[in-house]
């Protein structure tokens, strides 16, 4: 089904990586996965961004140029931090979704393309809509598939299995062996409450390995 998909939860906790994985175990896997930070796009260019522009559309405009909806078209758009995009921006979203057709900026040739809408934000959209950042609508229309992600300090069990996959990442990275955790290391990692959640655990493996002097990473 191609339903919109809203994934929530603390920085750091890794929602792109579950939005890709929803996206390469799903029907649009074959396509493009193509992730936005709508928090990062200057406001006065976010709808060419997403939706494209034609030559002409405004000054800088020197030929028409695709948005990340054409590129993403039979494949995923990863909207991350939606709940910074602005509400004229939001407005031509939820158009897009009722009707699954766009218009690219300063054209009026209607553009339709299939595509997998997953959308992520830290905050909380129904504290948005109440204070009236976020159109309640298009709340709707994206939190159909609803998924919270709980910090790393409430999924211990977790810890192991990513300290492990991020060594893997850094033995790839380096082509050569990396030290592995010594138990009492792993019994640190584990009584740490995480502020900084993945993102946070990801960064302290790969500065272990760096500073490591032999082939055990110590608590110290």
């Amino acid at each position: 089904y191609n339903y919109p998909v809203h994934i929530s939860g603390d920085t750091g906790t890794g929602k792109e990586r579950v939005a890709y994985a929803i996206h390469d175990i799903s029907s649009f896997g074959n396509g493009a996965f193509v992730p936005v930070n709508c928090g990062a796009i200057p406001e006065g260019i976010v709808e060419s961004e997403l939706f494209g522009h034609v030559k002409g559309a405004f000054s800088g405009a020197i030929k028409e140029r695709k948005g990340r909806f054409e590129l993403a078209d039979q494949g995923t758009l990863f909207l991350d931090e939606v709940a910074e995009l602005p509400l004229s921006t939001q407005v031509k979203l939820l158009r897009f979704l009722q009707e699954g057709t766009f218009e690219k900026v300063g054209g009026e040739q209607k553009i339709s393309v299939d595509v997998r809408i997953i959308s992520a934000t830290n905050k909380n959209l129904k504290d948005e809509v109440k204070k009236g950042h976020f159109r309640e609508d298009l709340f709707y229309r994206l939190n159909v598939i609803p998924i919270q992600l709980p910090p790393l300090r409430y999924r211990r069990s977790d810890i192991p299995l990513l300290a492990s996959h991020f060594l893997n990442e850094a033995e790839q990275e380096s082509r050569q062996p990396v030290p592995r955790l010594a138990e009492a290391t792993l019994d640190a990692l584990l009584d740490y409450h995480w502020p900084g959640n993945v993102r946070e655990l990801k960064n302290v493996i790969q500065f272990s390995v760096v500073r490591s002097k032999g082939r055990i990473i110590l608590p110290k």
